[in-house]
């Protein structure tokens, strides 16, 4: 099993490019089931993308990834197809359970195995199946599969989440897609992932509007025979890398980026003291010698990202006095603070709020990933902390970023895979 080596104290310098959006390119995948054929371009090369692309194939589509462009084609010109999702393809993944709504909306059935993915909390999926049984689905859940069907297939509805899921909204999107007559969500995610999803399905032959959290989808159009689309850059990367040079950066300059999906970011970050200069095509950071003390909250887009929250941590432990992060959407999300203390944190946890002493001094040390964001908090914790820090299971890593230790290492960090 792979491992990271990183040796602190080096500072970072130069031009990162940031991949495209990995929870981005996950629904759009799982909408593929919906299309003809779709070439899409800026796919990022992590674990996720592989595996929703082996279950396609498992489906029955035609995949192709080609690597060295960053692109996939799908080809979908079946009536037939194998409407499940086994447990293999799905246990590593949460977004495997986004092809429950394109299958049952095309194919009036699907079984799909309950969704893994990070052990950061249960994230059920009943708003999923709240949704989809609002647009006429039978469901029921047995022997750890969701199985669902639509013998006359789904009916336009209103439906009001009771409260705001990204994977839900995605989820009812795909379904109302082929659903007759019209679909108005309300109380919708609006990620610019979402906006995404809806950009390409608009593209493929739909009629989708979306406008504050309402979100407006006339069903069942004439789906256009091939297109090709550019999924949008990953924000969450951008976030992890702007904080990596706010602890340790000399300037590090990152492009194929917009500004303007960060904004908060930005603000939060710039409010504790880090030098950003944001320009239309890049955006460049820098340390400060002050990193300054700032409680924040956890929240759905346009608000500070989930996400985010184990590597903003690691920056507070380089503030002056005490920073409190709340976190309100995973209730298990706070896995990486005993890692964090072993290296010399100073963090108490208490119920939904994390309270975070600086500054601290860290010191290497082997530590375990235990999920994705997680795991990249603890890169970060390693490229500011006195002498060697080891990361087991870095398979988490993998899942979502694409190249860490070569983006790093142009940058002159010291970091290295055994």
């Amino acid at each position: 099993m792979h491992k990271l080596i990183i040796k602190g104290k080096r500072e970072i310098s130069g031009k990162i490019n940031i991949s495209g959006s990995k929870n981005a390119s996950l629904p759009i995948l799982a909408a593929t089931i919906l299309a003809n054929k779709v070439k899409l371009t800026n796919i990022p090369l992590v674990q996720d993308i592989f595996t929703m692309s082996e279950l396609l194939k498992f489906i029955g589509l035609k995949v192709k990834l080609i690597k060295k462009k960053n692109s996939i084609e799908v080809k979908n010109n079946k009536d037939n197809i194998n409407t499940m999702a086994p447990y293999k393809l799905v246990k590593t993944m949460r977004a495997g359970v986004l092809v429950l709504g394109p299958l049952l909306a095309k194919y009036k059935k699907a079984k799909i195995s309950l969704p893994g993915g990070c052990a950061i909390g249960s994230r059920p999926v009943n708003l999923h199946l709240f949704a989809l049984k609002k647009l006429g689905a039978k469901i029921k859940i047995k022997n750890g599969f969701i199985i669902a069907e639509a013998k006359k297939g789904l009916r336009g509805s209103s439906i009001t989440f009771p409260s705001i899921s990204v994977g839900a909204t995605e989820n009812a999107i795909l379904a109302a897609f082929k659903a007759k007559g019209k679909t108005i969500l309300n109380n919708c995610a609006i990620e610019p992932e979402i906006f995404d999803l809806i950009s390409f399905l608009n593209k493929i032959g739909g009629k989708i509007k979306i406008l504050g959290r309402k979100i407006t989808i006339i069903g069942d159009n004439k789906i256009k025979k091939e297109i090709k689309y550019r999924v949008i850059f990953d924000r969450i990367e951008l976030g992890t890398y702007m904080i990596a040079a706010a602890l340790i950066g000399k300037k590090v300059v990152f492009k194929n980026v917009d500004y303007k999906l960060v904004n908060y970011e930005i603000k939060i970050l710039r409010k504790m003291g880090v030098k950003i200069n944001v320009k239309k095509n890049y955006i460049e950071v820098e340390k400060s010698n002050k990193i300054k003390n700032l409680n924040i909250t956890t929240k759905p887009f346009p608000g500070f990202p989930t996400d985010l929250q184990a590597q903003i941590m690691v920056l507070m432990t380089r503030a002056e006095g005490v920073s409190k992060i709340k976190e309100n959407i995973f209730e298990n999300r706070f896995m990486h603070v005993p890692e964090l203390r072993r290296m010399g944190a100073n963090i108490d946890v208490k119920n939904k709020t994390a309270t975070i002493t600086g500054p601290s001094n860290l010191n290497g040390a082997e530590v375990m990933a235990t999920d994705l964001r997680a795991s990249v908090s603890l890169v970060l914790a390693g490229l500011i902390a006195e002498n060697r820090t080891i990361i087991n299971r870095i398979y988490h890593l993998d899942r979502g970023y694409e190249s860490l230790e070569k983006k790093l290492k142009i940058c002159k960090a010291s970091i290295k895979r055994i």
